[in-house]
């Protein structure tokens, strides 16, 4: 999986700037600290509406 740096991000956990990187996976994007862990995701918006209220998604699976 190819990580690409977000220039002049600060990660909100330790402060730190530069080392936010954003990945995708299963049509999630992820941006994680690599200096301290801390995590975010945001679902495209397609997976957003399948998604109900008050429910987490891991991924969808939609065969073809």
């Amino acid at each position: 999986m190819k990580k690409r740096f977000i220039a002049g991000a600060i990660c909100p956990k330790c402060k730190a700037m530069d080392t936010m990187a954003l990945t995708k996976e299963n049509a999630v994007e992820t941006v994680t600290c690599v200096q301290c862990g801390e995590t975010m995701s945001q679902p495209e918006a397609h997976v957003e509406k399948e998604v109900r209220d008050q429910e987490q998604v891991i991924g969808i699976f939609k065969p073809e």
